[in-house]
């Protein structure tokens, strides 16, 4: 199990393996602040919840003694002998409705608060008068303004009817316009019917009491709420009043706070809110109160400070002691690794970085430093005998070619010298004397092609007066191949063998072309006879391919592809296939090189 555990841990290099140490650290503090956080919160709201919820019962109360004493006014006003004698019958005189009229006015303006301010509550009496009996009183109510008004057929406010049915019982309505010639303005009534007292039935008229909203919006502005809203609403959340100035409107509450719509007080408490519902199905209206949690928990900024504080030192702490075994230990491995992956064996070794310390990190740099010096020593050595060993190839190559060119030479002449006179033989031996100077080319191994072609061309020449030979020898040399580079002694024995395999016997119809060009990236020769004998070009290959040679095949072919591979590598050397027109080419591919001297 504990295996199995540490597995994937023992797969994480050295700096993953110190991020995630560093993690391990810092995450307990981090979800011990979390944690604190949350459980802070949640106290904070519930017991702060608790406090609105006992306010919330108190304001309720305050606004029912308001509405209480408004219904108390209400119902000394429909004792009142005058407005009970109030009729749209009878015979009584213009006169007396007037004086009738006027007596109510002002006993309805008495009762008005603060109607010499236009921000207190209006007492105001409606009245049907279908024969238009009080036809001297105005129809057309407002707002800030109490008095008695008359309406006759097709006047009729749209609440009226719904008023009279509740037989006296008053209760708060939000109107849109108190009557359809009265002005629109929005304002919260109490309304109630005036029952007849005396009479026992019918009923005299609707008592409305206008601007209730100021009224009850004196005792929603007594409570404050941090940045929260409260708002009297009836049962259908339609707002009465409110300190946020939204009354007509429908407010929406969360789904805990409406399901049922019990009696009494419930809170429920969102991720952006804090809602506290009182329900008051009897006078069926609904006291909210709606307090943002942002603003509610800038009262334990405090407290979360202090948290963070912690957090913030335990965490520079992790911070310190991770930079110091980075330091340390990281940084050191990181230069090692970064040395290793850019070393090619070969490269200099630069020198040992010191710490000062004889720890574990210290011994590792320091041995693999030494190791890259010993592994650079290794390769020096096995390149030195490598060249040492190509040099011993070439000198026992060159000692194979150059008495066999000397033997052939020295033939020719002492077969000329003996059938001509010295004149001839003079000739030939000149043509010798460029022959060993090349050959021999003050000790290098690499000469010009320009020189390659002249010792070629004295070769031509030293055959021709031998043999008296007739062929023709055509030259295709560009010019910007001359000063390439090419083991000396390549060309004449390629020559050598297109004169003795190809038109030895072949007098003026023999032709050799010797041709040099200069391709994308490498240097071509090709010497090309039209000999008429048949090649074995399978056996040419294996001699060129041979590494174990019969020395009854010749050295040739051999010797020159040999060379040319060790100077130039195995993509360069030389190859035989069958002439187009008849014959034998021999192609030589070679690097494009210059000679530096």
């Amino acid at each position: 199990m504990l295996s199995a555990l540490m597995k994937p841990l023992v797969r994480l290099n050295v700096k993953q393996q110190l991020i995630l140490l560093f993690l391990i650290m810092v995450s307990p503090i981090l979800i011990l602040n979390s944690y604190g956080n949350y459980k802070a919160e949640e106290i904070l709201k519930r017991h702060v919840t608790n406090a609105y919820v006992e306010l919330n019962k108190q304001n309720f109360a305050i606004i029912n003694r308001d509405i209480d004493t408004v219904n108390k006014i209400t119902t000394t006003v429909i004792q009142n002998p005058i407005l009970q004698q109030l009729n749209m019958q009878g015979d009584d005189t213009v006169l007396e409705r007037v004086e009738r009229y006027e007596t109510i006015e002002k006993l309805l303006g008495s009762y008005s608060q603060g109607a010499e301010h236009g921000d207190g509550i209006f007492y105001s009496l409606y009245v049907y008068d279908p024969d238009n009996y009080y036809f001297f009183a105005p129809n057309f109510p407002q707002v800030k303004k109490a008095g008695v008004y008359f309406f006759s057929t097709g006047e009729e406010p749209y609440w009226f009817d719904q008023v009279v049915h509740e037989k006296g019982r008053g209760y708060l309505m939000f109107t849109e316009r108190l009557s359809p010639q009265a002005e629109n303005m929005k304002t919260l009534t109490y309304v109630r019917a005036v029952n007849n007292i005396y009479r026992g039935s019918g009923t005299i008229g609707v008592l409305v009491v206008t601007k209730m909203e100021s009224k009850i919006g004196e005792s929603l502005k007594s409570i404050s709420l941090p940045d929260g809203e409260i708002y009297l609403t009836d049962m259908s959340n339609r707002v009465l009043a409110s300190t946020a100035n939204s009354t007509g409107e429908v407010i929406k509450l969360p789904e805990g706070a409406e399901s049922g719509n019990p009696e009494g007080t419930r809170d429920v408490i969102t991720d952006d809110f804090i809602y506290v519902v009182n329900n008051n199905h009897m006078l069926g209206q609904k006291l909210v109160y709606k307090v943002p949690v942002k603003a509610l928990l800038q009262q334990q900024n405090e407290m979360k400070q202090v948290i963070q504080y912690i957090t913030v030192a335990y965490a520079l702490f992790g911070i310190i002691i991770i930079t110091y075994f980075w330091r340390s230990l990281m940084t050191p491995l990181q230069k090692l690794a970064f040395f290793v992956r850019k070393f090619e064996p070969g490269n200099r070794v630069p020198e040992t970085p010191r710490r000062g310390t004889n720890d574990e990190v210290s011994v590792l740099i320091s041995s693999t430093y030494d190791m890259a010096r010993r592994l650079n020593g290794l390769i020096m050595y096995k390149y030195q005998m490598e060249l040492k060993q190509k040099e011993s190839q070439l000198q026992l190559l060159y000692q194979q070619i150059n008495p066999h060119l000397l033997y052939n030479t020295l033939e020719s002449i002492y077969w000329k010298s003996s059938l001509e006179g010295n004149v001839e033989s003079a000739e030939m031996i000149k043509e010798l004397s460029k022959l060993m100077k090349i050959s021999l080319s003050r000790g290098r191994e690499l000469i010009t092609l320009e020189e390659e072609l002249e010792h070629a061309s004295a070769y031509i020449k030293l055959q021709q007066h031998r043999y008296d030979y007739v062929f023709a020898v055509i030259w295709r040399i560009e010019p910007d191949t001359k000063r390439n580079l090419i083991p000396k002694i390549t060309l004449q024995p390629l020559i050598e063998n297109a004169i003795i395999h190809g038109v030895k016997n072949m007098d003026e119809d023999g032709e050799i072309i010797i041709c040099a060009s200069a391709q994308d990236d490498f240097i071509q020769i090709t010497i090309e006879d039209n000999g008429y004998k048949q090649v074995d070009y399978e056996a040419i290959i294996q001699v060129l391919n041979d590494e174990s040679p019969n020395p009854a095949s010749g050295y040739g072919i051999r010797n020159i592809n040999q060379r040319v591979h060790l100077h130039f590598g195995p993509d360069y050397g030389i190859s035989y296939a069958p002439r187009r027109e008849g014959g034998t080419v021999v192609t030589v591919k070679l690097p494009k090189s210059e000679n530096q001297e």
